[in-house]
């Protein structure tokens, strides 16, 4: 199951619009990754990772690998981009009360609607006419209890809490990542590499005790444990940023981030094509053996951390410096993006099952699945913020 539980979430990056003017390729960035999402999902059964299908396409097993090895650590980064600004103009509780209201609220409705729908799907696949009273009071008593893609709005509460408790500590604990920030505006290199170095530190020690497939598991409340402190790196880091002059610093539309959009494109390809060579490695040179040598796990991680850090400044790159003139399609997207990401997972998995018997090929179940889920994901949150209040959540 954790192999298609990786997705994404609410990342607030306007978590005090009354204090911000909106900016608007945070915006676009947020949008665009939670289409991202979908298309992981919607993929996920077509490849050799999580092959659930008849049918399988070797493309979508590079597009697996690279949403999987970036885009939850980018989706907290850009979550903590406003965190200190909030905390800085909001009584402690209120921010509190804001954070249950927009992240708690909506797990626990989604882990006890949403997600054992969503499981119910597979559950039919291997266990016909089970129903879904059925299901979902063994889920409920018996469990296992999957959290699917909503793991990520608990861990996000939790580091929205522990940043809460540390601003009260001290509102200036993460100046020096300010000041760094500052200072790649000119230089983004050396911010890049900052973030290459803290996010290694944190992550390489955990991904070799643990590997890469142990999940801490309560219930509902589960994250994979070799990667819970690089969410922590990237959550804080971008806390860092954003604590003061968001626009000064290496996020700056009119930065060297934005000249350089090209080149950090390129260096994006580097560790991405190194994380392929260490797969083959791993499946023809040491047999794909269980559990993977220490070593091979400290290089590996090495490129992915490469990987993950390259692609965000390239991707953020690309949207500080669009001149696209709104409402684009994200734009027009953007208030929905994150009901779109609560409501996905059902729509999604159901209509893999229903593609599941279809004589159809690979790229054409994904195209359908994907295009569908959009489609249906954003009409159903279209319709729930219609709801009295519903806006305030959604």
């Amino acid at each position: 199951m954790k192999s298609i539980a990786h997705a994404a979430p609410d990342v607030d990056v306007q978590a005090a619009p009354k204090l911000h003017k909106r900016n608007v390729a945070l915006d676009r960035a947020r949008t665009f990754l939670t289409l991202v999402v979908l298309l992981h999902h919607a993929v996920i059964p077509y490849t050799y990772f999580g092959h659930t299908d008849p049918t399988s396409w070797i493309g979508f097993d590079g597009v697996v690998l690279a949403t999987d090895s970036f885009f939850m650590a980018m989706f907290f980064f850009l979550s903590g981009l406003f965190v200190w600004p909030g905390l800085g103009h909001k009584p402690w509780l209120i921010f509190l009360r804001d954070r249950l209201l927009r992240l708690g609220l909506p797990f626990v409705v989604c882990a006890v609607t949403v997600i054992p729908l969503a499981y119910w799907a597979i559950e039919l696949r291997h266990t016909p006419g089970t129903s879904f009273g059925e299901f979902w009071r063994k889920t409920m008593t018996v469990g296992p209890w999957p959290a699917g893609p909503i793991w990520f709005v608990w861990v996000l509460m939790a580091f929205d809490v522990t940043a809460s408790l540390l601003y009260r500590i001290s509102p200036r604990l993460l100046d020096p990542i300010n000041r760094l920030s500052l200072k790649g505006f000119e230089r983004p290199s050396k911010f890049w590499l900052f973030l290459v170095v803290g996010s290694a530190l944190l992550y390489l020690p955990l991904l070799v005790y643990f590997g890469q497939n142990r999940w801490f598991e309560f219930g509902p409340f589960s994250v994979q444990a070799s990667r819970v402190l690089l969410y922590a790196s990237y959550f804080f880091i971008g806390a860092g940023i954003g604590a003061a002059q968001l626009e000064s610093g290496v996020l700056s539309a009119h930065g060297r981030l934005t000249e350089r959009r090209w080149f950090w494109t390129g260096v994006t390809l580097i560790p991405y094509a190194m994380m392929w060579v260490m797969i083959y490695v791993k499946r023809q040179v040491i047999g794909n053996p269980d559990p993977l040598p220490s070593w091979y796990l400290a290089i590996y991680g090495t490129f992915f951390v490469l990987f993950s850090a390259s692609i965000l400044f390239a991707i953020l790159a690309y949207f500080l410096q669009s001149k696209a003139s709104g409402p684009t399609l994200l734009d027009r997207m953007q208030a929905d993006a994150y009901g779109m990401f609560l409501v996905h997972y059902p729509i999604v998995l159901w209509l893999q099952y229903w593609l599941f018997d279809m004589d159809l090929p690979a790229i054409a179940k994904a195209a359908i699945a994907f295009f569908a889920t959009v489609a249906l994901s954003w009409a159903a949150t279209a319709v729930l913020r219609k709801i009295p209040g519903a806006k305030y959540v959604l």
